[in-house]
């Protein structure tokens, strides 16, 4: 707010400056419009409550229960981890007796860290494999039976007319040759 603002103009009282602050002030959450208004005799019609947030639908859906537990349990082990390094640093520069046993944690606590995360990555495909997949066939994958099909009874045809005709002995070829 600028210093003219602040000083109003030149013929205006202190009680219509403060008035006029007061209307430029964010309105009451917990106060309808028509509340607001009583008080003052109706003569300013103020804004209606707005919501402080709109929800928005989620892009993608949350995680699945064991995808998030074992997430989780890697977040909890990687954060462990990454203590222990941090002890382990500030004890070898400190001289410590505790940096050899520290390191050595560390260092399982790594490969304990890893294979959390290799968890979170099996288990995601696991569930995906489990659950993931749309049991409606697309229209490609049903044309491609159709056709699958379809050769199979060609087959199927031919096949049958090759045994009918060494059944006959022969008989209805165009040559005996």
């Amino acid at each position: 707010m600028g210093t003219a603002e602040r000083r109003g103009a030149p013929g205006e009282s202190v009680a219509e400056r403060s008035q006029a602050r007061r209307h430029k002030q964010a309105p009451d959450r917990d106060i309808s419009g028509t509340e607001r208004t009583a008080g003052r005799g109706g003569d300013e019609p103020r804004q209606d409550y707005r919501p402080l947030w709109v929800e928005e639908p989620a892009h993608r859906h949350p995680l699945p229960d064991p995808v998030r537990r074992a997430a989780v349990r890697a977040v909890l082990v990687i954060s462990v981890t990454l203590i222990q390094a941090m002890v382990a640093f500030l004890c070898t520069l400190a001289g410590s007796w505790l940096a050899f046993p520290m390191v050595i944690s560390g260092v399982a606590s790594t490969v304990v860290a890893t294979w959390a995360v290799v968890d979170v990555w099996v288990t995601r495909q696991v569930w995906n494999q489990r659950y993931g997949v749309v049991s409606e066939p697309s229209s490609t994958a049903r044309a491609l039976r159709r056709e699958r099909r379809a050769r199979r009874r060609q087959e199927r045809v031919s096949v049958g007319d090759q045994e009918r005709i060494r059944r006959t002995g022969g008989a209805g070829r165009l040559s005996h040759s």
